[in-house]
């Protein structure tokens, strides 16, 4: 096979590090969110921290480089939404995208009546994902399952609703607010609360508000992402925060000179001053996050992720990485 001219070959990857707040359009599913950011930033890793479906608008913190190592962390934390529920039409995905399945008249609903409903909704409940999601069995997502036409259950899982608001509604549909804990569905939220009123619902549109610990997010949208792309990479770079602002709400534990080296080196140090198995994120005297650890029963520290730059620490390096700069 040939190979391809100069002039159409990828760049190499940057060995850049850093968290993106975008601001997810509407039509286009997480992953590909994810690849154009990745492109444009000419990132080597990069991921998300919980998808939206191509329906869904709103926050996607994208992490490049070394905070991918954090992703996962952020998937587990609180979020916040803005959704606006059609009454009376039920559908096989709970939203707008999919088939309805079923239609029932709405009946007069007051605000008191909907308050009582809302209320059942509220704290820790019982939910059931809807079967068009990415939630695996046996390896594979349920939605692939459902567009096969399979027949199966979709079990019900336990997950916190920290605040249920009513913020607007009509004759046939609610706006609402939600704060939530890690797996909440709130396509299953809608379509529950529609059950509950008598005449079923399904969402008609989702943005994300928050994502634990961005409860202000400054959000970036693709078009200005490219913008900056086209301003060169200085430009793009400045809109990148260091990994350390993924980790706000974690507790600290700041080392000094010696045992940052060997904290980098894998050592294990003594943390007798921390409960057993809380999380925190070792800074070196500069409050840069070298890594994540915990200590176990004896008083042991355990290192739980290591960022790059720490080993460059234990090897005796200067250290220190900057969010957009290289290795």
């Amino acid at each position: 096979m040939a190979r391809r001219p100069p002039q159409y070959r990828r760049p190499p990857a940057r060995d850049i590090h850093g968290i993106v707040l975008l601001d997810k359009p509407l039509g286009l599913s997480s992953n590909q969110a994810l690849q154009q950011v990745r492109t444009l930033f000419e990132a080597e890793k990069a991921g998300h921290t919980g998808a939206l479906d191509p329906l869904a608008t709103g926050l996607l913190p994208i992490c490049l480089g070394e905070a991918t190592k954090i992703a996962g962390l952020l998937l587990s934390e609180a979020k916040a939404y803005h959704t606006r529920v059609q009454l009376g039409i039920e559908t096989d995905t709970d939203d707008a995208e999919g088939h309805v399945t079923r239609e029932r008249p709405v009946p007069p609903l007051s605000d008191e009546i909907i308050e009582q409903v809302l209320a059942q909704f509220r704290g820790r409940i019982r939910q059931v994902p809807p079967r068009y999601s990415a939630l695996k069995r046996d390896g594979e997502p349920l939605y692939l399952r459902a567009r096969r036409g399979e027949e199966f259950e979709v079990p019900a899982r336990e997950v916190e609703v920290f605040s249920l608001t009513l913020t607007d509604t009509g004759p046939d549909w609610l706006e609402l607010e939600v704060e939530c804990g890690s797996g909440t569905y709130v396509r299953s939220l809608a379509r529950d609360i529609g059950d509950a009123l008598g005449c079923g619902g399904h969402v008609t549109v989702l943005r994300r508000l928050w994502v634990e610990p961005f409860r202000q997010p400054q959000m970036q949208t693709l078009e200005e992402l490219k913008s900056l792309a086209g301003q060169g990479r200085e430009a793009l770079d400045a809109v990148l925060l260091p990994v350390e602002a993924g980790l706000a709400g974690y507790p600290t534990l700041k080392l000094d000179a010696a045992d940052v080296r060997r904290f980098g080196q894998g050592q294990v140090l003594r943390a007798p001053q921390l409960p057993p198995d809380q999380l925190v994120v070792v800074c070196d005297t500069h409050a840069r996050a070298l890594g994540l650890a915990s200590a176990d029963a004896a008083g042991k520290l355990r290192i739980q992720r290591l960022f790059r730059w720490a080993v460059v620490h234990g090897d005796g390096g200067s250290g220190g990485v900057k969010p957009g700069s290289q290795l």
